[in-house]
């Protein structure tokens, strides 16, 4: 099966939209699965392909040390690239578990190490034809500003007709 893995901090205020972006594109990449967040945080993916009981148990370790902390999805973006994003502030809390999860897995690091550091954000749209950032902005009405609690992240598996979340884990402090 194509596809990859995928650690991610869900969305649930921008879940609604996404998902019908996504839709849009590709209904292949829409999941079945009641516990899979299309909007998301990406922080690492690809991330090991197949994980072992002893990956799992780490990201966990790694996890409980982290405490829960909460950003504001303040603005849309656009990227050089013409991904078009929500932006979360603070991103510090963002960068830090994206790093703190490097540290554990140097070999995965994010997007396969194609763009340095990366940029948190939550993937809305790409531009085209039909799609701008004031287009999204307008879309998107009073969905933004919007509050998102870090206090969990999914592991997910991204592949045609296969989304799903395979396991989650509270961060430290997190009920």
């Amino acid at each position: 099966m194509t596809g990859h893995t995928c650690l991610a901090l869900p969305v649930p205020a921008l879940e609604g939209w996404v998902r019908e972006r996504t839709a849009h594109y590709d209904e292949s990449f829409v999941s079945a699965d009641p516990a899979f967040s299309h909007a998301h945080l990406t922080l690492l993916s690809p991330w090991v392909p197949a994980p072992s009981p002893a990956d799992l148990q780490r990201v966990g370790e790694v996890l409980a040390e982290v405490g829960a902390s909460t950003v504001v999805l303040t603005s849309v973006e656009v990227f050089p690239d013409g991904l078009v994003h929500a932006v979360p502030e603070p991103d510090g809390p963002l960068r830090e578990l994206t790093a703190t999860l490097v540290e554990a897995f140097p070999a995965y690091p994010p997007y396969g190490g194609r763009y340095g550091e990366p940029t948190p954000h939550v993937t809305l749209d790409r531009v085209g034809p039909q799609v701008g950032l004031g287009w999204v902005r307008a879309a998107l009405g009073d969905l933004l500003p919007a509050e998102l609690v870090v206090d969990r992240v999914d592991l997910q598996w991204w592949g045609n007709d296969a989304c799903r979340r395979l396991h989650s884990w509270p961060l430290g402090g997190s009920a």
